[in-house]
């Protein structure tokens, strides 16, 4: 499961956030995600409007979304659960209720879930 996590250090964060969702709603999360994550300086709203065209989007639909601020409630939500659970930075993974923080390793996953694993035996 995928839950937003916009730092506020990042200026433009929220808006992203909000445009991935709007992308879900017409099944375009992945490549919005890719595209912004790709392009991390670039996140104006006209850029988000770029790449929503690039990938295919139904464009009055995807500015409406962002205008009317129909994913914003949502994208605080998650936040909000992200920062009751210690989530406080991107990407963070919780495997069986274990926080795994930053981009990691196979191996580190593996190793995690293997010691899950070794539990339940």
């Amino acid at each position: 499961m995928f839950k937003n996590e916009p730092l506020p250090f990042h200026a433009h964060a929220e808006l992203a956030a909000e445009a991935a969702m709007a992308a879900n709603a017409q099944g375009k999360f992945w490549p919005m995600h890719d595209l912004m994550f790709e392009h991390q300086q670039a996140l104006e709203r006209s850029d988000l409007e770029k790449y929503a065209q690039q990938i295919g989007l139904d464009m009055g639909q995807f500015k409406s979304a962002l205008d009317s601020g129909k994913y914003k409630a949502r994208v605080q939500k998650d936040a909000a659960e992200g920062a009751k659970v210690g989530a406080s930075g991107t990407p963070t993974f919780f495997i069986n209720g274990n926080r795994l923080v930053g981009a990691q390793p196979v191996d580190a996953f593996k190793k995690a879930i293997d010691a899950e694993l070794a539990k339940k035996k």
